[in-house]
């Protein structure tokens, strides 16, 4: 047996590690393990072994091959009697049976056996120790080691030796395709979890996202199921002065990152959090940014991590003086860095508070500019527009896209949710009227008129910050506020700083009748999307929407 040890970590391979593996059917004769290799070995490796380059930043440069983002239709929950009743089954979570798991799992221990390395990381999802979860991922690829050592919470050398069994393991043969012939599979990509067995199996994709969110929906039944906490895919900070934690929701665009990132605020995280009967919680150790357009001008906390120890995920590189560039998107428009969170200079390290939350705001990005830029919300609202998860995309964000198209995405991450919207929705209404949570809807998107037309703008990140501003001094909140027609909606008559016409839509609009047309428009669609959730949610939340 050869089995090569790291200085810095504890040998993976003995007592009840070598028998673990074994029984998983791993041929130890063969392969060598390394487990939670430091960051200076796994850019030695992924440089030797996969094409890897370190950046002029110091940051290592990788790629995924073919597959550069998720593959959702790929993706598969296990049918089987321990979960099947909870589980929110349709396009989001497509049944795969136990037997077609087991082909796939075998197939997937096959490959990583005829890998000269196999690296294995154990990590913490969850900063909270009395929620976490401990996570064992199972990879052939040393950039895929480094993802997850940014990504996961990295034990403290003590934890790691008193690991023991893994609440949940990742098998990652990503760079094997499935076998399209098998029963249930639809390509030569499986991404599947079986909750059962608390495992998940990778084949035929190297993008690193899918562990990330492969955990994150672990999470997303975990917590519910078993410690009866909310989940949510949300960026959260507390103030650095009196302590109040604000969550913020928001789908792709709407400045979820932008404006969960401030100076005078501590960033708990900026993607996946736990609202627990005793505080906040990040679930993860790291951050995974859009690089697209990225400078140090417009995002200088996410620039400023890009260093030793961080991964840039199918970035362009000059190759002279290997110095990325953000602006190239010939490999895909997603190009992504991954980086421990204690690279952003304000974060909160435990990434943990014992305070609830004092603020919720849900971003939107309205393409339409019919929602005004803040408007208080009363719960029932809170639960509407949570279920709802509104926002839009504008042309030019893919292709074929020519005018502004509404994007409903429940829960803000209905991708990765497990269970039925309504049970997360009601939990966060419960969890909101017992403290007291003030709930704001933001739109970062047009003002003054549609994407597109003479009139509209996108409402000035200034005033966006001075709105959230308000929102942490207190002064929204004690605002006058008057009514918005159709939506039903409160907002405020006036806030310092901010102009009285951009604060209501129907002052800043000049063509009354276009506005009054655009507000129907949109009443349509959100009646519309809801409409699938309202035999689930009470009466007073089914009224809380629009009336045209």
């Amino acid at each position: 047996m050869s089995i090569l040890y790291d200085a810095d970590a504890p040998p993976l391979v003995i007592g009840r590690d070598f028998e673990y593996f074994s029984q998983a059917g791993f041929d130890m004769t063969k392969i060598h393990l390394k487990r939670n290799a430091p960051p200076a070995q796994l850019y030695e490796d992924a440089i030797r072994n996969e094409g890897a380059i370190i950046s002029s930043s110091g940051a290592l440069i990788n790629f995924s091959g073919k597959k550069t983002g998720r593959s959702p239709k790929d993706k598969r929950i296990v049918y089987e009697e321990t979960s099947k009743d909870r589980v929110w089954w349709g396009s989001v979570n497509i049944k795969m049976d136990e037997h077609t798991f087991e082909i796939n799992r075998e197939r997937a221990i096959d490959y990583l056996n005829t890998r000269d390395l196999v690296y294995v990381f154990d990590g913490f999802a969850g900063w909270d120790p009395k929620y976490r979860i401990k996570v064992r991922v199972i990879c052939a690829r040393a950039y895929h080691a480094l993802f997850m050592n940014n990504m996961l919470i990295r034990p403290t050398d003590e934890e790691l030796a008193n690991f023991g069994e893994p609440d949940f393991i990742i098998y990652n043969a990503g760079q094997f395709p499935a076998n399209r012939f098998t029963k249930g599979m639809s390509s030569t990509t499986s991404v599947e979890i079986n909750f059962k067995r608390m495992e998940m199996v990778i084949l035929g994709t190297e993008y690193a996202g899918e562990m990330k969110k492969g955990v994150f929906s672990v999470m997303h039944y975990l917590q519910p199921v078993k410690f009866g906490q909310l989940s949510l895919h949300s960026s959260a900070n507390v103030g650095n002065e009196k302590g109040d934690v604000t969550l913020f929701f928001g789908l792709s665009g709407t400045g979820k990152t932008t404006l969960s990132a401030d100076p005078r605020r501590a960033l708990i995280g900026d993607d996946e959090h736990v609202w627990s009967d005793d505080g906040v919680f990040n679930i993860e150790g790291g951050c995974y940014a859009k690089c697209i357009n990225l400078s140090a001008e417009k995002e200088p906390e996410i620039f400023g991590a890009i260093r030793f120890g961080s991964i840039l995920e199918n970035v362009v590189y000059d190759p002279v003086t290997r110095k990325p560039d953000y602006d190239d998107v010939s490999i895909t428009e997603n190009t992504r860095c991954a980086y421990p969170i204690e690279y952003i200079a304000n974060a909160r390290i435990p990434c943990s508070v014992k305070t609830q939350p004092s603020n919720i705001i849900m971003l939107t990005c309205d393409a339409f500019g019919v929602l005004p830029p803040v408007s208080r919300l009363t719960s029932a609202q809170a639960s509407y527009h949570f279920l709802a998860g509104y926002t839009s995309k504008t042309p030019g964000t893919e292709d074929g896209v020519l005018e502004p198209v509404p994007t409903f995405s429940t829960c803000y991450s209905a991708p990765f949710l497990v269970l039925h919207p309504r049970e997360y929705a009601t939990m966060l209404a419960e969890r909101m009227d017992k403290h007291g949570v003030h709930c704001w809807l933001i739109n970062t998107g047009w003002v003054g008129g549609r994407f597109g037309s003479p009139t509209g703008r996108r409402c000035p990140l200034k005033y966006t910050r001075m709105i959230v501003d308000a929102v942490h001094d207190g002064s929204l909140a004690k605002a006058e506020y008057e009514a918005f027609p159709v939506f039903g909606l409160q907002i405020p008559k006036a806030l310092e700083g901010v102009p009285r016409e951009l604060l209501n839509p129907t002052l800043a609009w000049a063509d009354k009748e276009a506005f009054g047309r655009e507000v129907r428009k949109l009443a349509g669609m959100f009646g519309k999307a809801f409409a699938v959730y309202s035999a689930d949610v009470k009466e007073e939340v089914r009224n809380a929407g629009p009336k045209v």
